[in-house]
C-alpha cells in the first residue's frame, strides 16, 4: 500500500548510521519520494533505495562548514511541496533527537504544508548497544540523559546545567561533544563529577567501522588525542561502561571492519550485500556487469513460440530464467506449453528462480557448473533430443558443444545480455591506492574481465595489496589467466559457499585489518 503524498513533506529518521536500522515506514517513504533532501551521515545505501527518477540534495553540515543554512533547507522543503511534490527531509538518527526537525515542522505548519514525523533509532541508544553498553541496566543505571556537546560549557547563560550533570547518577550521553571533549570533561570534574567514572567515546557506531575508545573522566580526552579519535562520534560517561567488557558483540563478528567490494548486477548485489553486512562486513558495491535484454528477440521468439518441440530445457542462471520467462510473458505465450519438458538447472539460484514460477526441476547437479551438469545427463539425452539453452551472450560454448557431440540438437539463443557495469572507476583507483578496499568478490568471469578493463594497463599495481574471492574454478581460472592471485574459492559456487570461503579466509587473520592478502 502506498504513502505517497503530493504536495506533503515527510520528516524521516534514518537511524544511526547502519543501513538495516531505518524503520519500515522510512524505508518506504524514501522509496515513494519525488525528492530527498539529506544530511551528511545518511548512509550512501539507503539513498540508493530511492527511485532512479527521485532527486536527491545534499545538504549536509560539518564542523565549520555548512552546504546550506538552516533557513534555507526549511524554505527548500515548502518550495518543494508546494510543487505538488513527494518531499522526504531524511536526518540521520531521529528528526526530534538534536536533529532540528522541530524547527522545520514549525516552519511548514507555519506554511500550512502538510507533514508526517517518521521516527527513527536516535545513536543515543543504538550506538551505545552496537558497542555492548547499555544505557539503563539494573544496579547501575535507572535512567540516562541525552545533551548536545555543541554548546560550549565555559559559557555563563547556557542551556546546559552542568552542576546537575555533574552530580547526576545516572549514565550521560553526549551527542555531537567530541570537538569539546577537553572542556566537557574539564567541567564536569570542576562540578564534582568523580574522574574515576568510565567513560566511552565511540566513532561511526552501528557501522563496520565503528571503533570504541575506553577510558575515564579524568584521562578520556588524553586517549583521545593520542590516538586521534575522530567524529562523528558520541560520549557515554557512567558505570554502564564496564558492562562492555562482557557484553560486547558487533566487533567479535567474523567479518567486522573488512571492507569488501560487491560486483555482482545492482540488481543482484543485494543479497550478498546484506550477508557481508550481517557479519560485519561494510559492503562496497561496485556492480562490474549489468544485464540487458537481447539486441533483438527474433530467435528466443522463435524458440518460445515451438517451445513445446524440445525435450530439454537447461537453465544456467537466474538471468536465463528471467529473460526466458519474461519473454514467454511477453508474447503471450502460455507456461503450460513446457509440459512434457525436461527441466534441468545449474544452482540452487536458479532451480528456486524456477520454482518460483510454479516448475519443478527434473535434474540439477551437486556441483553448479556445466561440466557437472553434462556428467550427469549425458547418458539422459539421446542423440536427436532436442535441447533449448537460454543463456548469456558471453556464456562458455562448452556444454552446447558437447551435447551437441552427443547427438543432440541443441538451439544456444540469448536470453539476456552481459555489459561492463557503471562503475567511478577513478573513484575505485583511489580506495584501492589507499588500501581503503580489503576484498574484491568475483561471481563471474565476466565481473575479472570488466574490472581489468575498468583499471587498465597498470591494473596488477592496484591490486596488489586486496585480496580475492571467487564464487568458483572457472572465475578463479579466468582470474589466474589475467595473472590476479586468487585467495579463496568458494566450495559450493553460491552466494552461501562464497561467504563462507571468506569467513575461513579470514579466520586466522583477526584484528590485522590492514594486513597485505597472503601470496
Amino acid at each position: 500500500m502506498s504513502i505517497k503524498e503530493s504536495g506533503s513533506v515527510f520528516l524521516v529518521g534514518a537511524g544511526p548510521g547502519a543501513v538495516d536500522l531505518i524503520t519500515v515506514k522510512g524505508l518506504r517513504c524514501i522509496r515513494e519520494a519525488d525528492v530527498i533532501i539529506y544530511d551528511r551521515l545518511v548512509s550512501d545505501n539507503l539513498l540508493k533505495e530511492a527511485r532512479k527518477d527521485a532527486e536527491l540534495i545534499y545538504v549536509g553540515k560539518k564542523p565549520g562548514e555548512h552546504t546550506m543554512s538552516q533557513e534555507r533547507i526549511s524554505d527548500l522543503l515548502a518550495e518543494r511541496a508546494r510543487r505538488g511534490e513527494m518531499v522526504v527531509r531524511l536526518k540521520g538518527g531521529d528528526p526530534f533527537v538534536f536533529g532540528r526537525g522541530g524547527e522545520e515542522a514549525l516552519l511548514l505548519a507555519k506554511m500550512g504544508i502538510t507533514f508526517d514525523i517518521i521516527p527513527g533509532i536516535s545513536s543515543a541508544v543504538a550506538v551505545p548497544a552496537y558497542a555492548g553498553i547499555p544505557v539503563t541496566h539494573r544496579g547501575l543505571a535507572a535512567g540516562f540523559t541525552v545533551v548536545t556537546g555543541h554548546e560550549d560549557p565555559a559559557k555563563k547563560d547556557g542551556d546546559l546545567d552542568w552542576q546537575y550533570l555533574a552530580q547526576c547518577r545516572e549514565t550521560l550521553v553526549i551527542l555531537m561533544g567530541l570537538g569539546k571533549l577537553r572542556d566537557i570533561t574539564e567541567k564536569l570534574l570542576q562540578e564534582g563529577m568523580s574522574p574515576d567514572l568510565p567513560v566511552a567515546l565511540i566513532y561511526r557506531g552501528t557501522e563496520p567501522m565503528q571503533r570504541t575508545l575506553i577510558g575515564s573522566l579524568i584521562d578520556i580526552a588524553d586517549k583521545a588525542d593520542q590516538q586521534n579519535f575522530s567524529y562523528p562520534s558520541i560520549i557515554i560517561i557512567g558505570k554502564v561502561v564496564k558492562m562492555r567488557e562482557k557484553l560486547q558483540w558487533f566487533e567479535k563478528k567474523p567479518l567486522f571492519g573488512r571492507r569488501i567490494i560487491v560486483s555482482r548486477a545492482y540488481e543482484q548485489a543485494g543479497q550478498l550485500s546484506t550477508r557481508l553486512l550481517e557479519l560485519g562486513a561494510k559492503a562496497m558495491e561496485y556492480p562490474l556487469i549489468r544485464i540487458a535484454p537481447p539486441h533483438n528477440f527474433h530467435e528466443l521468439d522463435r524458440v518460445i513460440e515451438s517451445v513445446s518441440d524440445y525435450n530439454w530445457l537447461i537453465f544456467t542462471s537466474i538471468n536465463g530464467v528471467k529473460g526466458f520467462f519474461n519473454r514467454l510473458q511477453d508474447l503471450g505465450s502460455d507456461i503450460r506449453n513446457l509440459k512434457g519438458i525436461n527441466i534441468c538447472a545449474i544452482g540452487p539460484g536458479t532451480e528456486n528462480a524456477l520454482g518460483n514460477l510454479g516448475l519443478k526441476v527434473d535434474y540439477r547437479p551437486e556441483q553448479f557448473r556445466a561440466e557437472a551438469l553434462l556428467e550427469i545427463i549425458s547418458e539422459k539425452i539421446k542423440p536427436g533430443d532436442k535441447v533449448l539453452l537460454p543463456r548469456a551472450d558471453l556464456a562458455r560454448p562448452l556444454l552446447a558443444n558437447e551435447l551437441a557431440r552427443v547427438g543432440a540438437q541443441v538451439d544456444n539463443v540469448v536470453a539476456y545480455r552481459t555489459l561492463p557495469g557503471k562503475v567511478n572507476a577513478e573513484l575505485l583507483k583511489q580506495q584501492l591506492v589507499n588500501q581503503q578496499i580489503d576484498m574484491i568478490t568475483f561471481t563471474s568471469s565476466s565481473t575479472v574481465h570488466n574490472l581489468v578493463s575498468l583499471l587498465g594497463s597498470e591494473y596488477k599495481k592496484y591490486l596488489k595489496k586486496v585480496a580475492v574471492a571467487s564464487i568458483g574454478p572457472v572465475t578463479t581460472a579466468t582470474a589466474i589467466e589475467h595473472g590476479i592471485y586468487v585467495d579463496c574459492e568458494a566450495e559450493f559456487y553460491t552466494i552461501d559457499g562464497l561467504i563462507q570461503a571468506i569467513k575461513q579466509y579470514y579466520s586466522g587473520k583477526a584484528g590485522d585489518e590492514h594486513a597485505a592478502p597472503a601470496r
